[in-house]
């Protein structure tokens, strides 16, 4: 957000640090959260979770050659030291321009999103570059605020209008991640509307229950070719014989994501999320 509207080049290099970080955890994340899964289905050849293990391990020591390398361990001087110095010297706004810059900042970000669904019709054809994708895009929506400090509020609208019920679903309106931080001092915030912030998690749930379960089908491909010498289709069918009945299909899978997101995107629901900065008493 910052990178966009606010020192630009010092925020862009921050980013940059931090994506490093951010790429190599999800990586080791991808291998080891599958590999333990399908520890427990004894179905599953000991190759392809050895496969997967090694993986993981590959992974955790690409992290700490980035964290040696980058400087993020030395006991003076690090990279985060170095950072914190950076952002000291960050031309900070007041508060209400703040607010503005964040404002200006969801309304393009929510452009942006939807512009990318259009882009696909909904007729998602590849889990990791459009479903995953998708996701990430409007999971960060939701980790704004948390992050913001109290700045970030959700405004009530009772009653729910009629086509976000579905969205409000006890799971949802209960969740820790949909409780905003306390204000605090603040004197202005930036209100998003609670019933679409409720829908907006509703989605991202709902498209990560769809993403993991189809990227444990690729990654599953994947230790079976690697560890053998299947072609694309012997391999998904083995997976799906390993995973059983219950585990749908990559198209079935893609094809319910776009249904979700063809009426989310229908009703327009990101575009009334905003609802603009108010002041506290």
């Amino acid at each position: 957000m910052y990178t966009e509207f606010h020192n630009k080049k010092k925020f862009t290099k921050i980013k940059e640090h931090f994506k490093l970080l951010e790429d190599a955890l999800g990586a080791i994340d991808y291998y080891d959260t599958i590999a333990r899964d399908m520890v427990a289905n004894k179905k599953i050849p000991a190759e392809i979770i050895n496969y997967l293990q090694a993986q993981s391990r590959e992974k955790i020591q690409s992290l700490n050659e980035i964290l040696a390398e980058h400087e993020w361990l030395l006991p003076v001087n690090n990279r985060i030291m170095k950072i914190q110095k950076k952002l000291a010297t960050a031309d900070w706004l007041n508060e209400k321009d703040d607010l503005k810059m964040m404002d200006e900042f969801y309304g393009e970000s929510i452009y942006t999103i939807v512009e990318f669904v259009q882009d696909t019709a909904c007729k998602f054809a590849n889990m990791e570059s459009e479903v995953h994708e998708l996701r990430r895009k409007l999971r960060w929506l939701s980790i704004y605020p948390q992050v913001a400090l109290g700045s970030v509020q959700l405004a009530t609208n009772n009653p729910v209008p009629k086509h976000l019920a579905k969205y409000c679903t006890p799971e949802i309106t209960s969740s820790a991640f949909n409780k905003m931080p306390n204000v605090g001092q603040a004197e202005f915030v930036l209100l998003l509307e609670q019933n679409y912030f409720y829908s907006l998690s509703w989605m991202i749930a709902e498209l990560g229950k769809l993403k993991d379960s189809g990227l444990r089908v690729i990654a599953l491909k994947e230790a079976l070719q690697q560890t053998g010498t299947a072609t694309d289709d012997d391999a998904y069918k083995r997976v799906y014989q390993l995973l059983g009945r219950n585990q749908p299909k990559l198209p079935e899978l893609l094809q319910k994501a776009g249904d979700i997101c063809k009426l989310y995107f229908k009703e327009q629901n990101l575009e009334h999320l905003v609802k603009g900065i108010s002041r506290l008493n």
